[in-house]
């Protein structure tokens, strides 16, 4: 899968090393920003059974 990825960036290896890590980048910032932030009342981290 990766190395598919890696294939379908357009240009030289160290652009396609920028690219990734931009990807990358941009994928952890919309889980911290939107993703977990939502999931995180559906979570019953918040529920103790020991008292």
């Amino acid at each position: 899968m990766y190395g598919a990825i890696w294939r379908l960036l357009p240009g030289p290896t160290w652009l396609k090393a920028i690219e990734a890590l931009t990807l990358v980048a941009g994928i952890v910032a919309v889980l911290f920003l939107w993703v977990f932030p939502w999931l995180a009342p559906h979570l019953p981290f918040d529920q103790q059974t020991v008292e």
